[in-house]
């Protein structure tokens, strides 16, 4: 087994909005659980979950849910339309 590292770099609006879906996602176990069959996964989700929750202090701020929303809409404008593929998606 290789135990080595592997890094993912994320800008930080990407790393606050993944954050707050794995948090949604993770209390409304019934929801992750249907699409997380594979209980080995469930490790690497604890362990990103975990280090967001440690590298974003904004989450535990009174405007969390502004920037929150503000991370969200920048998101939203870099990938575009419903109906077009993602700048950065695997069709780029």
């Amino acid at each position: 087994m290789n135990d080595d590292p592997v890094t993912i770099t994320l800008t930080h609006d990407q790393a606050l909005v993944l954050s707050a879906w794995l948090y949604e996602a993770m209390m409304n176990s019934d929801r992750l659980g249907s699409i997380i069959t594979d209980r080995a996964v469930w490790s690497p989700i604890y362990t990103i979950s975990g280090t967001l929750e440690t590298t974003l202090p904004e989450i535990f701020a009174g405007d969390y849910a502004d920037r929150l929303t503000a991370a969200q809409a920048r998101l939203l404008e870099h990938v575009g339309p419903d109906d077009e593929p993602p700048e950065d998606g695997p069709e780029s």
